[in-house]
């Protein structure tokens, strides 16, 4: 009775191991700048969201109205803004080991489920309040109802593929390029119908996300202006990029050419949809900013279920010691990945421990002022999700960013006048400075050296917090 029960929940146990994986220390690392955006916009009233999706971000519109969902019921602690990406990772899991059964066997199926969960890039996306990992589910999603719909070819098939094609659109645009590789599956197959029934359904997927391609490339320019053409280390160095760890994209990369060698066309088919989305991201960074490898991470399952391919022939004990050794490899990167989303890892950023400081020492009447306002360090949203309605009030502010319908806040032209209402004030600043005013333009630091003087200053990784005061009158 038993084998029979595991037979048939196979699926069951790569999604409790990726689950668990995930959710070991899932609040650790603190909320790094790309989650902050996903609070304010999930947090706005839903004509404010809508407003910010009409001016920046709209590739991400559609995972913030879920999440706004999401927050309503589940509130916004770090646990809630984390938890369905783990979840959305362990469905991943889950549906790797049932579509691998499906194409390369049950024993592959089920190590390719295993080898997804001890991979760092599954913690990693998996504990990060951003579209990765339901992009990862619905990809995996996609390419197994494609499976079932090339077996029998119905219409009811092909359109809840085109809905899963559409849903992998709506969470990343890029990640559609997933249907060039399940392109060589469709058109390959003898039948006539099946091929017209396959362009039928894209078609129909693309034309939903249309509108959404458009907006977005009209805001790309803004959004993606921190991205550089790739050469080619960019891209021998993806696999290790992608998996978040050099060693164990390696071993994966290694694993997955053997079965691609070795499974015939179904090993080939699967090492396409892996790489020709690498190539066209690579290839369309050439000429615009796109190049960001974490978008690729949806290919990651089908490289899992490769590598799996190879190593299923093995004994169970051999095949079950190489995933293990692939766990212990990422073990460096999963423990860096628990103290900080920031890349490199060794230059953190603790929004906690600077808002501590500011919790502890803090008194109203306070104002605080930041270093720098612009740009993606989105300090003021830092200290208005950690410290809420006790944060010091900002005394720079003129428009805040649900009013300007983005991410970032406009300052006063007279920074004197607004200064002028507070005696004390502090300054949170971007990086560890030993004289964070130095730091500031002359239009902000002229009126602060002339109305107040440090009193304090602390460092924490990444951040440097000063108290800044009026000096007291000349007697």
């Amino acid at each position: 009775m038993l084998p029979g029960r595991f037979h048939r929940a196979l699926w069951l146990w790569p999604a409790l191991a990726t689950l668990l994986v995930t959710g070991v220390q899932l609040d650790r690392a603190p909320l790094w700048r790309d989650e902050l955006a996903t609070w304010s916009a999930a947090s706005r009233p839903l004509g404010d969201l809508l407003r910010l999706i009409g001016t920046i971000d709209a590739v991400n519109g559609p995972y913030y109205l879920l999440m706004r969902g999401w927050l309503a019921v589940a509130g916004d602690s770090v646990i809630a803004l984390r938890l369905p990406s783990a979840l959305a990772m362990a469905g991943a899991a889950a549906l790797t080991t049932v579509l691998g059964a499906r194409v390369v066997g049950r024993r592959a199926g089920l190590l390719g489920g295993l080898l997804f969960a001890v991979l760092p890039s599954t913690s990693r996306y998996g504990q990060e309040a951003r579209p990765y990992a339901l992009v990862t589910l619905l990809a995996v999603l996609a390419t197994l109802l494609l499976c079932r719909a090339l077996d029998r070819s119905r219409w009811a098939r092909w359109l809840g593929y085109a809905v899963a094609v559409a849903g992998v659109g709506l969470a990343n645009l890029f990640a559609v390029s997933l249907v060039v590789g399940h392109a060589f599956a469709a058109l390959g197959d003898r039948r006539a119908g099946v091929r017209v029934r396959w362009a039928v359904a894209v078609g129909g997927a693309v034309l939903v996300l249309v509108p959404l391609a458009v907006l977005g490339r009209s805001q790309q320019g803004r959004q993606l202006d921190w991205v550089g053409r790739p050469g080619p280390a960019a891209l021998l160095g993806l696999p290790g990029s992608v998996v978040q760890a050099g060693m164990v994209g390696g071993l994966l990369v290694g694993l997955a050419a053997v079965g691609v060698a070795t499974r015939g066309r179904r090993g080939v088919l699967l090492g396409l949809t892996v790489l020709l989305p690498a190539l066209l991201l690579f290839g369309a960074g050439q000429v615009t900013p796109l190049f960001v490898p974490r978008y690729l991470l949806f290919v990651v399952p089908f490289g899992a279920l490769l590598a799996a391919a190879t190593l299923a022939p093995l004994r169970p004990a051999a095949a079950l010691a190489i995933v293990l050794v692939a766990g212990l490899l990422g073990v460096p990167e999963q423990a860096a990945l628990r103290r900080t989303h920031e890349s490199p890892r060794s230059a953190p950023v603790d929004y906690p421990a600077a808002t501590r400081i500011i919790a502890a020492h803090r008194q109203p009447g306070d104002g605080i002022v930041y270093l720098p306002r612009d740009g993606w360090a989105f300090l003021d949203l830092a200290t208005a999700y950690y410290l809420r309605a006790d944060r010091p009030r900002d005394v720079l502010l003129a428009e805040d960013q649900v009013r300007r319908a983005d991410f970032w806040a406009t300052e006063c032209a007279e920074p004197a006048a607004c200064l002028a209402t507070v005696d004390r004030l502090w300054l949170l600043a971007w990086g560890e400075h030993p004289d964070p005013l130095a730091q500031l333009p002359e239009s902000r630091a002229a009126p602060l050296h002339a109305r107040f003087h440090p009193t304090r200053t602390w460092t924490v990784p990444g951040l440097t917090v000063t108290l800044l005061s009026r000096p007291p009158p000349a007697r």
